[in-house]
């Protein structure tokens, strides 16, 4: 049903008013990425992408599936993989926003899918990036509410879908300065496929039409377990020898001091223990590594010598896409993100593996998997930097203990899928028709 005027009325004004103010922050956008340049040297690369100032001619798409970075791509992985197996006629597109996640996204599909990445959301350069892609549909993972490019999509008819769907009280706040054209935006939006109940609550009070919103489960529970998985343990162990492991995984700068101090610790009482640490973000895997050189140890590193050896202390894994495997490696797994208000990362890979897992108190972007893995006895949560201490010796010094959180974790992973079909089931409506032009 079309919106009544004085609600176009009022829709335009907003949009005015949200277009004009991101056109004065140009000049920031260009700040950032040349900041972020510094960093990171790929934020140096492919700007006209940024604006959407194609060189090319148009290249049509049947399926966009848009996921900002790593994580995203990550829970997108069963959906795209599942629409390649099934529909091999689908020409698809992907885009992010981050260079790891185009580093992720290549590493995944290579040339099976066309990456790109999304434009910043200036109404001219989300009008020529859907100009170029033509897409028949869009697929936006969890959790990126763009007014311009929602609006955009309406007005091509252009059926956009949320999927994975998640919204934490925190991102719920953030939008409330934008929540009247928000909320607009989101009454676009065919469906939202939301990870949980809460989710979808949260969704509907930031002005979704509770019709349009469906509980749909967690596509990150229908995660694939690679085969190569127990050979690449076994080629680990040979290599680095029978002793006791750990992984520091997804770890952010202010934690970073903490792992130094744990392995020290931890090493007083097991001189053979090995560290495998993987920060979450590349342009911290040289400074780790020189940090950890720095305070005495033996380091090796993924690029450098591809797995540690029996005299190495910690090897660092400065490499992307491969935590699934190291986490296989692990006896206890602390999962960073969550000692400071970062709000923690993915859980279920180190439980699919059966790794006990060890996090710190800010989880408000996993709570409602972290809430299930310690209901069930595979997560333990510590308070603080000491409680994470005390919880990853004690796993060390009890196998039976981790025995039981890793079957715990398991389980909870085979009882949690399900999510992909139910959301293929919801867009299978909309999916562009075999053979159809």
């Amino acid at each position: 049903m079309p919106a009544p005027p004085h609600e176009l009325v009022v829709e335009r004004m907003l949009r005015g008013l949200y277009s004009a103010v991101l056109y004065v922050l140009v000049p920031v956008t260009l700040y950032h990425l040349i900041w972020r340049g510094f960093r990171q040297g790929e934020y140096f690369q492919r700007w006209n992408e940024r604006y959407a100032a194609y060189r090319d001619a148009p290249r049509p798409a049947d399926v966009w599936v848009h996921a900002v970075s790593v994580g995203e791509v990550n829970a997108a992985a069963p959906l795209v993989n599942a629409l390649l197996r099934e529909r091999p006629d689908l020409r698809l597109l992907i885009t992010t926003i981050t260079p790891t996640g185009s580093a992720r996204v290549t590493a995944l599909w290579a040339q099976r899918v066309e990456h790109v990445y999304l434009p910043y959301d200036l109404s001219g350069a989300v009008r020529r990036f859907l100009e170029h892609y033509q897409p028949r549909l869009s697929l936006i993972v969890e959790t990126e509410l763009w007014p311009n490019l929602l609006f955009c999509c309406r007005d091509r008819d252009i059926p956009v879908y949320i999927v994975n769907a998640r919204l934490s009280e925190r991102s719920l706040r953030g939008y409330r300065v934008l929540s009247a054209l928000v909320a607009r935006a989101l009454r676009t939006v065919r469906r939202i496929a939301a990870q949980s109940r809460e989710d979808a609550a949260r969704f509907v009070r930031l002005g979704a039409l509770p019709a349009n919103v469906d509980v749909t489960g967690n596509l990150k529970y229908d995660l694939t377990l690679e085969d190569g998985l127990d050979a690449f343990a076994v080629e680990f162990r040979l290599r680095a020898g029978q002793r006791p492991v750990w992984i520091a995984a997804s770890t952010h700068p202010e934690e970073e001091a903490t792992v130094l101090d744990l392995q020290r610790r931890l090493q007083a009482r097991w001189p053979d223990l090995l560290l495998l640490w993987a920060p979450r973000h590349p342009e911290r895997f040289r400074a780790v590594t020189q940090q950890a050189i720095d305070a005495g140890w033996r380091v090796a590193t993924r690029k450098l010598t591809r797995l540690p050896d029996r005299g190495d202390a910690i090897f660092v894994i400065d490499t992307l896409g491969e935590l699934m495997n190291f986490y296989g490696c692990a006896e206890v797994a602390f999962v960073g993100g969550s000692l400071q208000d970062i709000g923690g990362h993915n859980l279920l890979e180190p439980a699919a593996v059966g790794a006990a897992i060890v996090t710190g108190p800010h989880l408000h972007n996993f709570s409602d998997i972290a809430r299930q893995l310690q209901a069930a006895g595979a997560l333990r949560i510590g308070n603080d930097a000491e409680a994470v201490a005390r919880d990853v010796e004690d796993l060390l010094g009890d196998a039976d203990a981790r025995a039981a959180m890793a079957a715990a974790g398991r389980a909870l992973v085979e009882q949690g899928r399900g999510a992909l079909r139910r959301t293929l089931d919801l867009i299978a409506a909309d999916l562009p028709g075999r053979g159809s032009a």
